[in-house]
């Protein structure tokens, strides 16, 4: 099985036990055993992933030729938050992404510093949990990139990335984590273009992060900030993300 066709099926089977998942989920959820059966499923499938495809291993890219004629946005399109609305009207001109927790040198960049840096450009295609696909030509700075000049302490594990948009009335802003193996991929990017176009703010602007072996929940938008962690317990629910908080797998490798 080609690597095209393997993707396929892997995301077929992930769909259709999502759709299954989340029909009952709120009646599971009350169980004590169901929690246990997810956590078991989700190192199934992680330890699956890996033994079919290396964790280095690229995701398929495309040509000009292959570009879905519109990049459709899912979940949050125009974030309702004053502060996110103040720095759209004005182009982002004083957005600052914050990187820090365990890291030496804790740092600020603006998006202008972002695009200074090493670029990459890659067109690949968006995997959605709700069963859709979209293939794109995505261009921005490498995480592996900025995390080698804030320079990650020996403890980090993970890296945890904070949004601009609020999810419910209580004010939870999305979020979402990778280990430190997805984040030094060469596919996983800080994207500041869609097609050869500043990123729509339907898309995630001014900054969204690719993961091109993930499904699309895990390729935050709106992103604010960036942690560095050894641990999930003090953030969220502890999951290591907001769409995991409510029962989806953190792993989501496809």
């Amino acid at each position: 099985m080609n690597k095209s066709k393997r993707r396929a099926f892997l995301l077929r089977a992930l769909t259709a036990s999502s759709v299954l998942l989340l029909s009952g989920c709120e009646r599971l959820s009350r169980s004590e055993w169901f929690p246990r059966v997810l956590d078991s499923a989700e190192k199934l499938t992680q330890a699956t992933q890996r033994l079919i495809t290396p964790r280095k291993a690229m995701a398929q890219e495309f040509t000009p030729a292959d570009l879905s004629p519109q990049f459709r946005s899912n979940g949050t399109s125009n974030p309702e938050n004053p502060q996110y609305q103040a720095l759209a009207a004005n182009n982002f001109a004083d957005y600052r992404l914050q990187v820090g927790g365990l890291v030496a040198r804790p740092m600020s960049f603006s998006l202008a510093e972002l695009r200074g840096l090493p670029s990459r450009t890659q067109i690949t295609r968006h995997d959605c949990v709700e069963g859709w696909s979209a293939i794109g030509k995505w261009k921005g700075t490498p995480l592996s990139i900025v995390l080698d000049q804030v320079q990650p302490k020996p403890e980090a594990r993970y890296v945890v990335f904070y949004c601009a948009d609020p999810m419910d009335a209580q004010g939870t802003h999305y979020y979402e984590s990778i280990d430190m193996d997805d984040a030094h991929h060469p596919q996983t990017i800080l994207a500041y273009e869609l097609n050869d176009q500043i990123l729509p703010i339907a898309n995630g602007a001014p900054i969204r992060v690719r993961i091109e072996r993930q499904l699309g929940y895990k390729m935050a938008k709106y992103i604010t900030g960036i942690l560095v962690v050894d641990s999930f317990a003090s953030i969220g629910d502890g999951k290591g993300g907001y769409w995991e908080d409510q029962g989806y797998e953190w792993y989501a490798g496809i």
